[in-house]
């Protein structure tokens, strides 16, 4: 199939992408401020995991672990009206609108559009909506009898697993990607994978090393007003 006939996927990771801020960072501190988790027991490994996973070099499994373990022990009825608040206090004002232009470009261009992101399900599936995006691909989370049990399930959504998940998501929809002319937009070296995976890496405000990788390989490097 010739490229130019081929179906257009637009790939858009969301922490430092879309956001302006981290979600997992940002859920935690707004945890701690309403009570729910103690400061001193949280605040130093909050910043601790959100420099190593910056630099790259956390443990993908332990990055998990850390930020879904703070959803253990509840349901998600339970968790429902701190999301709701989380959702419209702190996510919501730090989409910039040319995030959501951007969004909305290829949304209105027909592509089949999909929020990546190795946040959890639960904290992301409001603001995939929020974006008008239909298709979330992010880590997913244990429940048990319908209760949080603050493990994760399944492949992580995050670095190599991001490019795996993509592959099962596609299948499993009865594509592959091959079929598509592939976009994906990213700030971090977490996702040089997905990255090179696609024919279009588009490096958005990016952190020092992957700033690096796209000068080296030629990609283009967006910078969103915020």
């Amino acid at each position: 199939m010739a490229p130019e006939s081929r179906l257009k996927l637009t790939l858009f990771d969301l922490d430092h992408t879309l956001l302006s801020g981290d979600s997992d960072v940002l859920w935690v501190e707004f945890l701690m401020q309403q009570g729910v988790l103690e400061r001193a027991a949280f605040a130093a490994r909050n910043a601790d995991v959100e420099a190593r996973y910056k630099a790259g070099t956390v443990d993908a499994q332990a990055f998990a672990d850390f930020y879904v373990g703070t959803l253990g022990g509840r349901t998600p009825a339970q968790w429902e009206p701190l999301r709701q608040e989380f959702m419209a206090t702190v996510v919501a004002p730090r989409i910039p609108s040319a995030a959501m232009a951007l969004v909305d470009q290829h949304l209105d261009a027909g592509d089949l559009v999909v929020l990546t992101t190795a946040t959890n399900r639960f904290i992301t599936e409001l603001t995939a909506l929020y974006l008008g995006i239909e298709h979330l691909i992010a880590t997913d989370v244990e429940s048990v009898d319908g209760c949080f049990t603050g493990r994760t399930q399944g492949t992580l959504n995050m670095r190599e697993g991001k490019v795996r998940r993509l592959h099962e998501w596609l299948a499993a929809r009865g594509h592959s990607l091959g079929q598509f002319t592939s976009t994906a937009y990213s700030d971090s070296i977490n996702d040089l994978p997905l990255l090179c995976a696609v024919h279009h890496p588009v490096a958005v405000d990016p952190d020092e090393r992957l700033r690096a990788e796209a000068r080296l390989r030629g990609w283009p490097t967006l910078q969103l007003p915020r």
